[in-house]
């Protein structure tokens, strides 16, 4: 009686807790569950409960950048050593807090970069093509010769927003449709034949379509705001692709409404997942709900290097993809 006692203790000291704040497949669910013991929580509403009730013992946690991770939980979970974002973003982090007190920190950086670009692509197509709208008016039974013809794509200027993984990826994608491409980032990228441009006014300006794969958080906080918008013009196009707070919704909402720009395709939006009450009437946009990064593949891959990152942390070595 008191050796299985003894081996059941023995065994659950071997897996580390985890907590899981984000919504996995069960697939996911069961890969990870082979190397944890697993509190998962994925209603944000739960947050606070499920670490009142486990913090004392969790010792990593998983997590995306739009839920985060604060100071005030960090602080309530003293034997947390490691936190991960699945995807590569990581703006609700507390990451300086974290660093403080030793934790290692990771991401996904690099498991879903091609999905990111890949739907970049769909929405700029799909609202420079006007696919939704012409989708609808076949079901109707419209035909084309009484709708507006829609503008090609290729040969057109791109203006990327943040030339990371993702930025670089929709670069080469361009490419491909013979775009004239140029980014703007803090500062250039070292060995990069792109066009650069030192703000964001000036690429806007300058290319017909926007594609905006910048990181969220407090420095990039309505960086797309109604200056950038009057640049890109009324035969423009803006795609969001990285994070709602990038844009100012209300700004982007006038110019849809006015002309000051053609049209938006948008992955993200403020208040997700809400979805963007000011944009839904519109015609001239198209919307999503932040599954760029989406995909069996990328879940896969994200998964898998979060498992990769933590096989290494537990057993003493350098992560793979550190923050």
């Amino acid at each position: 009686m008191d050796f299985t006692h003894h081996v059941v203790n023995h065994h659950a000291v071997m897996k580390p807790s985890l907590l899981i704040l984000i919504h996995l497949s069960d697939a996911s669910r069961a890969n990870i569950e082979a190397v944890f013991d697993v509190v998962y929580v994925p209603d944000t509403g739960q947050h606070d409960a499920a670490i009142a009730a486990h913090g004392e013992t969790i010792r990593a946690v998983l997590t995306n950048g739009t839920i985060g991770l604060s100071a005030a939980a960090i602080d309530r979970m003293p034997q947390l050593e490691l936190v991960s974002a699945l995807g590569a973003g990581y703006e609700n982090l507390a990451v300086d807090h974290a660093r403080a007190r030793g934790i290692v920190l990771v991401n996904g950086a690099g498991t879903n970069d091609h999905c990111v670009a890949d739907h970049a692509f769909a929405l700029l197509l799909a609202v420079v093509r006007d696919v939704p709208q012409l989708d609808q008016a076949t079901r109707m039974g419209v035909w084309r010769d009484t709708l507006p013809l829609q503008s090609s794509v290729s040969h057109k200027r791109l203006g990327i927003v943040g030339l990371g993984n993702i930025g670089e990826k929709v670069a080469r994608r361009g490419a491909g449709f013979d775009m004239e491409i140029g980014y703007h980032n803090r500062q250039p990228c070292e060995g990069s034949p792109l066009r650069y441009f030192d703000s964001v006014q000036a690429l806007a300006q300058w290319c017909d379509l926007l594609v905006v794969a910048t990181p969220g958080g407090a420095g990039t906080r309505h960086l797309i705001d109604a200056s950038v918008l009057e640049a890109l013009g009324p035969q423009g196009f803006l795609v969001n692709v990285s994070r709602g707070s990038v844009v100012d919704t209300a700004a982007l909402a006038r110019a849809l409404t006015s002309g000051t720009i053609a049209g938006a395709g948008l992955d993200v939006y403020e208040g997700e997942p809400q979805p963007p009450e000011a944009l839904l009437t519109l015609r001239n946009v198209v919307l999503t709900p932040h599954v760029g990064g989406r995909s069996p593949e990328a879940i896969t891959a994200s998964v898998e290097n979060f498992l990769g990152n933590v096989k290494r942390h537990f057993a003493g070595e350098p992560v793979l993809t550190p923050i």
